[in-house]
């Protein structure tokens, strides 16, 4: 069989294992940090990992038969990676709203860029910040705005009590403390 008419991939090009989708109809909230650190990314794939990565291809190529040299195989290979990430990268900020949450800062309401303390109904004590979906990061403590946690506290303010639906049942969680980031 002609190799040109091999699938490589059963996935949709574009998309990215480990991030959840947009709602429909939803915007892309991020912070600013958020927008700036995807940016960064997006400039250092086109700028320098890709051009590295087209001139091993080039020299691999150039050293003849293609279909069982390493570097050009491979070269390929991490060339799709790379433009599959430039693509989804480019429709993540494409889509994105920035949303500053220091114009929130001295509230005690919980609204995106929030980092709400709250107690919880067997009386332990969690943190979390409130971002956006390209920037979750739950070991960290940052969570997505569209999270169930997110739109329960959402709008609440210090002192609310705020009930939870979770697959292991209703919780309470008392909301201790809401700060947000200084303003600039």
């Amino acid at each position: 069989m002609n190799k040109a008419f091999v699938k490589e991939s059963d996935g949709d090009d574009d998309d990215e294992g480990g991030l959840p989708p947009i709602p429909p109809g939803a915007k892309n909230y991020i912070t600013p940090q958020g927008y700036q650190r995807i940016r960064e990314e997006l400039l250092q794939l086109i700028d320098t990992e890709r051009p590295e990565v087209v001139k091993i291809v080039h020299w691999a190529a150039s050293n003849g038969d293609r279909s069982e040299n390493g570097d050009y195989i491979y070269g390929k290979r991490r060339l799709r990676e790379i433009d599959r990430r430039i693509r989804f990268l480019t429709k993540r900020l494409d889509l994105a709203e920035v949303v500053d949450p220091s114009i929130h800062h001295g509230s005690d309401q919980v609204f995106f860029g929030a980092t709400v303390t709250y107690l919880n109904g067997t009386g332990s004590e969690q943190s979390i910040t409130i971002v956006g979906i390209d920037e979750l990061d739950p070991l960290k403590g940052k969570i997505s705005w569209v999270s169930p946690v997110a739109r329960a506290l959402t709008k609440s303010r210090e002192g609310d009590v705020i009930t939870l639906t979770t697959p292991a049942g209703v919780d309470e969680l008392e909301i201790l403390s809401v700060t947000y980031p200084s303003p600039p």
